[in-house]
């Protein structure tokens, strides 16, 4: 299935479904809220690191909001999607244009590709900005609020999704949980990990390791903080990581001469759980608003002969 069409089908094209959820008969509006409101509220849940990406990333930060819209990443179909659903403000996880800082990157990335990949970037940076500009859509950026908050951010709601619950964490660090699970052998873990990421769009999961050592502790991360490297101490069974955070000839090769189980998914069938998670908080914090999520996923099509 495409992206759009996966758009179409659990985001935007569901809108009367999704707008239902909110109470809404679509004449829902909250006055004087505006796009600064948002994003200071959403600075408000925690504390987190100085500089944060999390930020107005473009837009005009007094424009009253009418419709706000939540998504994982902000790719230019869904804005589209989103602005024909008559959303004005898009509140996103990841970074609109390309790089970790947006607008104010001035290195690395693309910044520093040889020609023609920089010139080809900044091309379509500037033409994905004014469409934003022209269409009065502004992006707020919940990234590191969302990565950190406890009991619904990222990795809690990744959790979830994977059929845990809070009380079976059994050890726990910044950006990392361990959950406790009847004992099992890793290859039947993995298949019921890959069995509940089919509902995120994804058809299967990577799996390195030994099929028959046995599970009793599965840990996972935080998107790109998922690195088994950094959270072994934590003593998991077997490690879920990203697609962005491991290498083949380092992580996953270990995991086949050690025989400890690593499950590799998608980065964002990693995240599309705690991005609706932030799409139900601003619905609780926001009842009088029209709030639409626009579901993603996986981030690539799976194509087979």
């Amino acid at each position: 299935m495409e992206r759009r069409e996966f758009i179409r089908m659990t985001g935007a094209g569901s809108a009367g479904v999704l707008l239902a959820s909110t109470g809404l008969s679509g004449s829902g509006y909250q006055k004087n809220l505006t796009v600064k409101d948002i994003n200071d509220h959403l600075r408000s849940l925690i504390e987190v690191k100085e500089p944060s990406v999390d930020r107005i990333v473009i837009g005009n930060p007094d424009m009253a909001v009418s419709r706000i819209g939540t998504a994982w990443m902000p790719y230019w179909e869904t804005l589209k999607q989103a602005h024909m659903a008559g959303v004005n403000v898009m509140v996103v996880h990841e970074p609109t244009f390309y790089t970790h800082w947006d607008l104010e990157a001035d290195k690395w990335d693309y910044h520093d590709a040889p020609s023609p990949a920089r010139e080809n970037y900044f091309e379509l940076r500037d033409k994905k900005r004014a469409w934003l500009e022209e269409h009065q859509m502004a992006i707020i950026r919940c990234h590191d609020v969302l990565d950190k908050i406890p009991e619904w951010g990222i990795p809690y709601a990744f959790g979830q999704a994977l059929g845990f619950v809070n009380r079976d964490i059994i050890r726990s660090k910044t950006y990392y949980n361990v959950y406790g699970i009847e004992t099992k052998p890793a290859i039947e873990v993995a298949r019921g990990i890959a069995d509940r990421l089919k509902l995120m769009g994804q058809p299967g999961v990577a799996f390195y390791g030994d099929e028959n050592y046995p599970v009793s502790a599965v840990g996972l991360g935080t998107g790109c903080i998922s690195d088994p490297l950094h959270y072994a101490e934590l003593e998991p069974d077997l490690f879920i990581t990203i697609d962005d955070a491991v290498s083949t000839w380092t992580q996953t090769t270990f995991a086949e001469d050690s025989g400890i189980p690593l499950v590799v998914v998608n980065h964002g069938t990693s995240e599309e759980a705690g991005a609706r998670s932030l799409h139900a908080h601003l619905k609780k914090v926001y009842p009088d608003l029209e709030i639409i999520h626009f579901n993603e996923g996986c981030t690539y099509k799976w194509i087979s002969g």
